[in-house]
């Protein structure tokens, strides 16, 4: 049970899950690219000691590895885990205490403890360019903090346990904001925070907001959890952390006790600037949009405080394992959030959010003959309209019949759903409807399509396990490669705009289907480079759906309407990259050159086996 983030450093350094990089690391793209290449190759936590313009050290990877993460919370974990599952009334274990022996008594432990005396007498103040300015990637629009605990309190229902504990990104320099005084909070209107600040400015009043950072890891996790209604993230953050959230309050706002810095601050509803460029988990930067500024009140250091963040990217990065731990955590809720829904696989691989494997139930018609889609279609729109999951824009869901269905095994799922899948009937698309902010294959921002990829009953087909020649001898098409069984990429042209476009993909369908019929090949990728779309599945999930935009970029051959439904015997998806498209994260040559230093025999990280 630690205390604070030092002690978690000292345990995991003594375990032989940290190294401490002594040499001085520019905060400016170095620490973000020597972070990239220890988690890729499954290293250690990182403590950076000497931090250019700073006096504060930083820490990195933490939640790097899923056995790491599991190690830090190995006191706390069963009971915690034992709370989150009394999902009807998780705080009846606090209010009942003898009816939960276990959990009971543990989260009386966890409630959280206010403090007298206003700011503890560790902390002392500084300002915003004291701390770490960490530039993650080379068009970022300025330093970021990418592990803040942002909190703030119901308008109507102030205190602690009506709060709201997110995990927001802050820009801290850049753009438009003035240094020291001003820094921006990335939030959608939907997070809690937006609720909270909706109740501010109908009273006509600013939004007060602490910004935590570091503290025991519990804390940092308990921003991010999709906990239970009625469970308080200050509470989950005791019962982790196996220690009381210990707080005050100055000059109206909350402060932390256990962080290592804290950020206070005003949002005014009237008030954005441009917020972005960043670098973000579908492998794109978000581009520049206005985002609430939050004016900075006062800001405050422990002493000895020490940095932590992470790096975001094309997936896998370590918010990879921050969903492996929070799943571990809760369990498969969504089996009780959605009665019939056995499995939803948000595939990481795709940026979470633009694709998900679901496997459901079929209950419906037990009498009927031809096995079809009944009831995983009504599954279909419960899941896209559930919280996070409504998001995606790529849905592919079955029902288990006679063997067992495993959505986390990428091929073998796909393969049997296109063994199944009937063009003519299992295709089911909602077209103006929301997308992720961050994602920019849509029509706007926040705007774009869906669909449903369903199957269930008999195989229909084999799949081709070999490029059909037919996609060989194709006009104005080259480098036909297999992907997988019943998938193959195909290079076009550059992609120009849409009425072009159409065009291209009508002569391809029609050449197509000259040919005859393509039975075995039910998918065709459209791309820019399909040597590189083929080589590994992840480039296939990567590239295929955050490049597409389903209503805009789906095509068929021998595609048409019938009674409203669109048809097709062979769908050809253009995941070219569209002009309208943010820039893909391409790391800097030139920095990845200079911390080779680190690696080398004589550097801190010669022990790390890069891939």
């Amino acid at each position: 049970m630690y205390r604070n983030l030092e002690e978690c450093i000292t345990d995991l350094e003594k375990h032989g899950h940290l190294i401490r990089i002594k040499e001085e690391v520019d905060p400016y793209l170095e620490m973000a690219a020597i972070h990239l290449k220890v988690y890729e190759a499954g290293g250690p936590a990182l403590l950076f000691e000497n931090v250019k313009g700073s006096k504060f050290k930083a820490v990195s990877n933490l939640f790097g590895d899923i056995e790491r993460s599991k190690f830090i919370f190995r006191d706390t974990w069963d009971r915690t885990q034992s709370i989150i599952a009394l999902r009807d009334d998780p705080m009846s274990a606090v209010k009942h205490p003898f009816q939960n022996i276990g959990n009971g008594f543990g989260a009386i432990k966890a409630l959280p403890m206010k403090k007298s005396g206003g700011v503890p007498g560790a902390f002392h103040e500084i300002q915003i360019s004291d701390l770490p300015q960490i530039q993650h990637w080379p068009m970022d629009g300025g330093a970021f903090i990418t592990l803040p605990q942002v909190y703030s309190e119901d308008p109507d229902k102030p205190g602690l346990m009506n709060s709201n504990l997110g995990m927001y990104r802050i820009q801290l320099s850049g753009n438009e904001y003035e240094m020291n005084k001003e820094i921006g909070l990335h939030y959608q209107i939907h997070r809690g925070i937006g609720v909270h600040q909706a109740k501010a400015s109908k009273k006509g009043e600013p939004l007060k907001v602490s910004i935590f950072i570091g503290g025991p890891p519990a804390h940092t996790l308990s921003a991010i959890m999709p906990l239970p209604e009625g469970l308080s993230e200050m509470l989950f953050a005791g019962l982790l952390s196996g220690r009381r959230f210990r707080y005050s309050y100055v000059d109206g706002y909350c402060i932390s006790h256990d962080a290592d810095f804290v950020i206070t601050g005003e949002i005014h509803p009237e008030d954005t600037k441009p917020e972005g460029p960043f670098g973000d988990h579908l492998g794109y930067y978000s581009l520049t949009h206005p985002f609430p500024v939050m004016k900075v009140h006062k800001v405050y250091a422990k002493d000895h405080a020490i940095w932590p963040f992470t790096v975001v990217g094309r997936p896998p990065q370590e918010d990879t394992s921050f969903g492996e731990l929070i799943h571990e955590l809760t369990g498969d809720a969504i089996k009780q959030e959605i009665p019939g829904v056995k499995e939803v696989h948000a595939v990481d691989a795709a940026g979470v959010h633009p694709l998900l494997f679901a496997i459901g139930s079929e209950r419906y018609t037990p009498y009927q003959r031809v096995k079809q889609p009944t009831e995983i279609l009504t599954l279909a729109n419960r899941i896209l309209g559930t919280g996070q999951l409504s998001l995606a824009k790529y849905l592919f869901i079955t029902a288990e019949e006679d063997r067992k269905l495993d959505s986390h095994d990428i091929i073998g799922f796909m393969t049997y759903i296109l063994e199944r899948m009937d063009l003519r009937r299992d295709i089911h698309f909602y077209t103006n409807t929301t997308i992720d902010t961050l994602d920019y294959s849509g029509t706007g921002l926040n705007s774009g399509s869906k669909v449903v990829f369903a199957a269930y009953g008999d195989k229909k087909r084999e799949l081709c396990l070999e490029v059909p020649e037919v996609l060989k001898e194709l006009h104005g098409i080259e480098n036909a490669r297999l992907v997988m069984p019943g998938i193959v990429a195909i290079q076009g042209s550059a992609f120009t705009d849409y009425g072009a476009a159409q065009q291209e993909l009508k002569d391809l369908s029609e050449a197509i289907a000259k040919k005859g019929m393509l039975e075995t090949c039910p998918m065709i990728i459209l791309c820019d480079d399909s040597s590189f779309l083929s080589e590994t599945i992840h480039n296939f999930l990567w590239a295929t759906f955050t490049r597409s935009n389903p209503s805009h970029d789906i095509y068929g051959v021998n595609s048409g309407y019938e009674n409203k439904h669109w048809a097709c015997d062979n769908m050809i998806i253009d995941a070219r990259i569209k002009p309208h498209q943010a820039p893909p994260l391409i790391p800097d040559p030139t920095v990845e050159k200079n911390i080779e230093r680190l690696f080398s025999k004589d550097g801190s990280l010669a022990g790390v086996k890069l891939k």
